[in-house]
This record gives structure tokens, sequence and C-alpha cells, in this order.
């Protein structure tokens, strides 16, 4: 296998005098008005409400900078009916402005936002203007998002963080381009009055006047809105303006003439005692259109005001993004359960021929999106139980078109992005548990090492004694006993973990390993079968991760410069011990000889692994199976502050930290990880999980878990986190394992219950209905989430629509031939042509897409929306 090399994308940012003051931006206002603020309305009925007809989805991916093994493709996230979004890692930037530092640099971190709501913040990189996170994240979002924006912020130490710019991308615009937003993106000046959210009641009619018709407002309420305060709320008032008058009262009247060609605009301000009103966001209405229908209530979502004047485009520098949404409409499980069957019995069967639907799947697939293909393929036959019966078809499809056996398994084939698809769902917590501790112990030493003569640079080794610096050959040893000892460490975990690796993984090795035998009998091929199985599992597994630990969620952030090349070097090393050490693997770099003797035992180490790796019969197997299904591994795990409810309302410094596990079943939590469980918290009795207000705890880090006791009475637990990247973690885990509760809340209080009225729209009833809307759509999307069947049968539908004119030309040559087999499909049932079956389906499918609820909007190709910085 090949490293591939992915050009490092750059961001250049501009040096402009530091900005004025928030005031001084501003524009003027009218002195502040004291008016009586009006609550904040309980939303109403949740549009993304959990159904099954609809899916959005978003994703987001980020550019690799630096040298690493070829990308083995990535999974676009998906959702049920909603939107989803994903993310792959913020920006890359150029010409960033400086900010407010004198330094002529920054501290730039990136925060992303789906309707202003936080999801997501990056690495803060240091003292620089052309940052590089190059992260990756999928999100799952309700089917009613507006925009995802990107915050490019400097971090202070001392300070507030000061916003450099931003980029938003709306809904429309990721929609209007189906294969994806791509390119550089000016960062724009981020403006008070344009940072608006929510929503705001109105009835408007027109009445009779003594003189004239008149024009009647009524202001109800609001919901969602921009917390403006240093507390995290905001005290809000309207102003409307029609025809040169203003007023500022909850109704409003003005008279009407017949032709006036004048705009109704209802404006929504926070009150400020001190200090001028903030802008919340304004709704404006055409009276031509009030006059033809007389009356209009609803609400209504509060636009920005973007009447002000802005900097020169480019002036604060760009950001580098790649965005891509998908929108799927999932259908019933009965919908798809043909579609599901017909391929499952191809897969029984096991069968060659020219009628087969797997190689005909892999015929018509174009190359960029096999990947998406296999993975789908992949995760609908895991979920039945025929993952490896698949992978053992297409392993003999393989086999059976490859001649040399130095050739076999190097090409993107639907075999290989498969297999590679399938170490990664089944195979994840075992490279956990075998690389986490080296790439630790990696990541915490920061050595300098370097093996190629070349690029060796003494300076920055620092000095072996007194006075004296290292020589180049003092660093080049050194270096290389630093690489024999994790390659060694590396091998070690490697060989001891044969009980530890999955039983589907061994079985599927145990497959491809005999397969590859039978190809290959000769002598002169012994060594076949062996790299057969290490072409996936250190070519494309091992030797990836550890190039780029985070992407294998090893590590939270990248490592830096020193670290990438450590990691490099003994990504090569594990490459060449996955070659077994063949004389054209040495032949490319002669410098790596030191590393030789390692290499040599690592490879007797790697035969007796896998030669004991594949030993494993039918019944060991379904007794690994079984054993595994008995358990409940945990969803998510780790260290979380709880607070503690005491008297009238919490107190304000009860947080106490404990270890939280959260698997299929239950919540819980322990003093230690070790510890006997203290208490837990049943899955079906968790009714919603979301964020806290800032001002209720002074931390924007903290969640709430309502649920009921077993008493039935609703109780609220308040967990703080370390982070906001580990707050939505936790939001999204909960959200996922409990979505299908059928008592999950519509709204919730965002704040506490403090003293005699809630904190957030001081309500006095602590059982009234909360002010807010829950958002237990909006997850993130984990390695490790749940199967979902039917939407990877939707999405290979989606596929398999877009080709239908090919099936149904090959059906047609197929029909003039001798024929594409048969297959049957039930108890009684006639053999039928299995691709003349795969096209009635197709049409079914269609056809329910058709009658569904969603089925009226016009029908396109997938939309994932994925951003790239």
């Amino acid at each position: 296998m090949k490293w591939k090399r992915f050009s490092r994308p750059r961001a250049y940012l501009p040096r402009p005098a530091r900005p004025a003051p928030r005031g001084a931006q501003s524009r003027a206002r009218p002195p502040a008005r004291c008016t009586r603020p009006w609550r904040r309305a309980p939303p109403g009925p949740d549009p993304a409400r959990r159904t099954r007809d609809g899916q959005t989805q978003l994703a987001v991916h980020p550019h690799r900078g630096g040298e690493e093994p070829a990308r083995q493709g990535h999974e676009e996230p998906l959702l049920r009916k909603g939107a989803g979004l994903g993310i792959p890692q913020p920006p890359t930037c150029k010409s960033m402005d400086t900010g407010p530092e004198s330094t002529g640099s920054s501290d730039p971190y990136c925060i992303v936002k789906v309707d202003n709501e936080p999801i997501i913040r990056t690495a803060t990189v240091w003292k620089t203007l052309c940052p590089f996170w190059g992260e990756e994240y999928q999100v799952h979002l309700p089917p009613t998002f507006h925009a995802v924006a990107f915050y490019v912020m400097d971090e202070d130490a001392l300070s507030r963080d000061d916003v450099i710019g931003k980029v938003c991308l709306t809904r429309d615009t990721l929609a209007a381009h189906p294969k994806g937003f791509s390119g550089w993106a000016h960062l724009t000046e981020v403006d008070p009055d344009e940072e608006v959210q929510g929503e705001i009641h109105l009835r408007l009619e027109v009445v009779p006047g003594p003189r004239a018709r008149r024009l009647r407002c009524s202001v109800l309420e609001a919901r969602d809105l921009a917390p403006k305060d240093r507390n995290g709320a905001s005290d809000p008032f309207v102003r409307v303006h029609y025809n040169g008058r203003t007023q500022e009262t909850s109704m409003f009247e003005f008279e009407l003439e017949e032709g006036a060609m004048e705009a109704l605009c209802v404006e929504a301000w926070d009150w400020d005692l001190v200090s001028r009103n903030d802008f919340l966001g304004k709704v404006v209405f055409n009276v031509q259109r009030l006059w033809a229908t007389q009356q209009e209530e609803g609400w209504f979502r509060l636009q920005p005001d973007q009447s002000k004047s802005r900097r020169g485009e480019g002036s604060l520098g760009s950001l580098q993004l790649e965005v891509r949404l998908r929108d799927e409409t999932v259908l019933p499980s009965g919908c798809y359960q043909p579609l599901v069957r017909l391929l499952c019995c191809e897969v029984k069967l096991g069968t060659q021929g020219p009628g087969q639907l797997i190689p005909l799947i892999e015929e018509t697939t174009s190359t960029e999106c096999r990947q998406d293909v296999a993975t789908n393929l992949l995760k609908l036959f895991l979920g039945q139980g025929l993952a490896k019966d698949f992978l053992d078809l297409l392993f003999q499809l393989e086999l059976g078109r490859t001649s040399e056996a130095n050739t076999l398994f190097r090409s993107n084939s639907l075999a290989s992005k498969s297999m590679e698809s399938f170490l990664k769902v089944a195979g994840m917590r075992y490279l956990h548990g075998v690389l986490g501790p080296i790439i630790d112990r990696v990541f915490e030493e920061k050595k300098y090492v370097e093996l190629d003569p070349s690029k060796v640079e003494v300076k920055d080794v620092g000095c072996s004694g007194l006075h004296r610096p290292q020589t180049e050959a003092e660093v080049l040893e050194q270096s290389a006993q630093t690489l024999r000892t994790h390659l060694g460490a590396l091998l070690s975990a490697l060989s001891r973990s044969v009980r530890a690796c999955p039983a589907v993984v061994r079985a599927t090795f145990r497959q491809l390993f005999r397969r590859v035998r039978e190809r290959f009998p000769s002598a002169q091929h012994e060594n076949v079968p062996f790299i057969a199985v290490t072409s996936f599992l250190c070519l494309r597994f091992f030797s990836p991760a550890i190039m780029a630990p985070k992407l294998f969620h090893l590590r939270e952030r990248h490592a830096d410069a020193r670290t990438s090349r450590t990691l490099l070097l003994l990504a090569k090393a594990v490459q060449n011990v996955g070659n077994m050490d063949t004389p054209a693997s040495r032949a490319k770099e002669a410098w790596m000889e030191p590393l030789q003797p390692t290499v040599r035992q690592g490879v007797a180490q790697l035969k007796d692994f896998i030669t004991k790796l594949v030993d494993i019969e039918e019944k060991e197997e379904l007794d690994l199976q079984r054993a595994l299904s008995l358990q409940a591994p945990p969803v998510k795990e780790g260290p979380l502050f709880i607070h503690r409810t005491k008297g009238k309302g919490p107190l304000m410094s009860s947080f106490k930290k404990l270890h939280f596990s959260l698997t299929t079943e239950a919540l819980s939590f322990a003093k230690t990880p070790s510890s006997k469980k203290s208490a837990l918290i049943k899955l079906a009795n968790i009714r919603a999980a979301e964020k806290v207000e800032e001002k209720s705890f002074g931390s924007s880090h903290v969640m709430q878990v309502i649920y009921e006791d077993d008493a039935g009475k609703p109780q609220t637990m308040y967990l703080q986190c370390k982070c906001v990247n580990e707050l939505n973690q936790w939001l999204s885990a909960l959200r996922k394992v409990c979505i299908s509760n059928p008592s999950l809340l519509g709204s919730y209080h965002p704040g506490v219950f403090r003293g005699d009225k809630w904190s957030c729209c001081h309500q006095k009833d602590k059982s009234d209905l909360g002010c807010d809307k829950t958002r237990s759509r909006v997850t993130l999307q984990e390695w490790n989430d749940p199967l979902d069947h039917d939407l990877e049968a939707q999405l290979i539908y989606r596929h398999l629509l877009g080709v239908e004119a090919a099936l149904r030309e090959k059906h047609r040559e197929l029909s003039a031939g001798t024929g594409a087999g048969s297959v049957c499909t039930g108890p009684g049932e006639a053999p039928e042509d299995p691709l003349a079956q795969l096209l009635q389906v197709l049409q079914d499918l269609q056809e329910a897409h058709s009658s569904s609820p969603a089925g009226s909007r016009p029908s396109g190709p997938n939309r994932p929306l994925a951003l790239q910085t």
C-alpha cells in the first residue's frame, strides 16, 4: 500500500487595525425605554418529533495536511426524519485578522453553530494567522434547521475571547449544491445586530376605523430569543414601525392608506438599564398582501438587520470549507423488507454467475461513490448477521478475477472498500485496546525521531551532555532505538490480543485466509494468505490509525509536527512488517534499514498471531458471539460533575465529581470506574437531555437529564462537563439511546427552579410547561452508534435508483443471452430473475416515496452537507 500526500490547506489572514469597540460599531438607537418584558412562550408542537418519513443530514470534511496513508474513505452521517449536519473539522483560514492583540498574530479556534446553538469547538492553534484544524464531525439535525455558521475566535487568557469573523451557510445555500459546497469563503464581520434567533407570534388584521380602515398588530409571545445579557437572558420588548410612526406597546393600530407601499416592521429589542438596548431581530410585512388577506397570524422567524455598511470583502480573512447536505426520506421498515430479503438471499446463495446482484452492483457503481455503497451494504448485512457471508462472497469474486498474487486486494474494489468499513465498524474497540497505550506514549514523550539523514535537524534535539550537542549519528541511533521500542511494544500487544479480537472479525479473516490459500496453493505463495490478512489489518487499519489517531478516535487532538513524524515512521515500519519484509518494501527507503532486525522479528510474531487468529471454529465463534450479546457495552463513559439539589433551589457550589456510564439499558454513576454503581436511571424513564443556561450555574457546559423516578415523579439531574465538545457528545449519546422513548418531552426549562420561580421564564409553577423546545434530534455522529437498518436500506435504494438505467440495460443484455439465474423469494413462490425482481422492488419503493407525506417535495439525489476547512 502506498502513502498518499495531501496538500495542507493554508489560511492567510490580514492584519487590519484593531476593530472599534462594540458600542462604536453599533448604530445609534433611541434612549432605552422601560417597558414590561413579555415572557418567552412555550414552544409549539415540534415538527421534528420522532417520525420515519424523512431525513436530512449534514456532513463536513476537513483537508488533511502533511504526509499520511491514503484515506480509505469516510462514512457520511445520516439521519432519520429530520436534518443531519456533518462537520469535519473547521476551517483553514487565510489572511486572518489579528484582532485586538498587538503581537501581529492570533490564537485562533473555531466554533460551529447550528441556528446559533454551539455544537463543536476546535482546538486552539497558537500564535498563527494560518490555522489548520483538520478535524471531522458529522451532525444529525431536525429538518427545521436554518443555517450553520463557523465563527473564528481569538483565544485570550486574561479577557473575553475576541471574534475575528464568521462564515454562515443557510440551508438553501447548501441545498443549491447537491454535490456539496467547496472552496474558500470570506470571513464576514460579526455584527451584534445580525446575531439573532428565535420566533415571534403575531396577529395582523385589517379592521374598520372611524375615518379609514386600520391595521392592527398584536404581539402575543416569542420563543428562543438570543441571550444578550451577561447572565444568559434578555429583557425583551417590541418596537413597531409603519409610515413614519413608531410604537412600543403590545398592540398597535395604524391608519391604512389604500395603495400605500410602506412596509410594516416589527422589531424585538433587549432592554438594558445602563447601556444601549440590544437588537433581537425583526420581521417585515408587505402591507399590500395584508389588504388582500385581511388577517394573518402565526409564528414568524426573526431576521437580522443587514442595513449597515461592512468592511471590504476578504479583509478579515478566508475559510476553506467543504460542505455537503444529505436529505433522506426514511420509510417504515416494512417498505424495505423486499429489498433486504432479496439482497440477503443473494448473499446466502453465494453463487457466481452473470445474473448475480452483488457483482452487478459493483459493476454499475462509480469509483467516487464505491466507499459509500460498500459501507451501506456492509452495515445492512452486519445488522442481518450476514457480514461474514457478504465479505466471503466478495473475496471469491476478487480472487476469481485476480491472476497475480502480488496484485490481490490492491485495487479499490468493492471487496477492499467493504473490508475497510467492516474493520472500522466491528473492530474499532479492538483497535483502541491494542493501539491506545502505544499512541498515548508517543504523544506523551514527544521525542524527536528521524531516520532519514537528509531530514535530520540536530538543533531540535538538544544536548546529550554538558556543552556538547548530539551528532547526526547519535540522533539517528537514538531515533532508531525509540522506534524499535514502540514497534516492539505494538507487536507484543498485538500478539496478546487474539482473544480480545471480536469473533466476527476472526471468522471473517478465517474465510479470507482459507479462500486465498485455496486460490494460491503452491509453496512459492505460502506467504500470500498471511499478506492478504495483513493488507487489511495492518495496511488499511492499523497504519492509517497510527498516522491519524484522531480520525480513529484514539486522541482528542491531532499531533504536532514532531509527533506526526514519529507516527509516520512507526506506520511505515508496521507497513513493512505487514508486507512480510519483502525485498521490494526494503528497497523503497534504504534509511529504514536500522529497523530491519525488529521488522524481521515482527514478521515471525505477526505470522504466529495470524495463525492463532484464524484458528476459530464455528462453535467457538457462536459461543463468543453469544457471550458478547449478553454484555451491555458502554455507549459512553467518563467523569462528570453532578449537582446535588438541596432545599428550595440548587446550591451554586455543590458539584461532585463521579464516574458515569451510559449503556443501552441505563445511565449509572459511581465514585470510580472500578467501584460499585451507587445509582442508576433506566433509559425508559428519561424524558429529555438538554443544555442549561449559563446564568444558572455560571457555566455554559451544564446539561440536565429529566427523568421519572420509581414513584413516577419528575426529577432533574444537573451534570457539568469540561468543554462544549464533551457536553454535546454526552447529549448526543443520551438522545440517541432514548430516541424511541414514548414519553419524550416537547419542551423544557433551560434554567433552574430557584426559590419560587424558574430562572429562565419566571414562571412560579414548577410543573409548568417548559419555555423552550427540546432538541432531541440534534446529535453528533459517533463511531459506536447503533446500526440503523432502515437508513442503510434507504441509502442503498437511493444509489440503485441512480443507476437504474444501467441495471435495466444490463437486464436486457442478460435476457437476450442465457438468462440471469433464479432465486426463491419465499415458500411456494416460483423462482424469478433476481435482477428483474430488483427492478420491481425499486419501482415499488419509488411509488412508496411518492405516496409518503414527504413525497410531495421534488425528489432528488442525496443532499449531504459537508463542511471542510
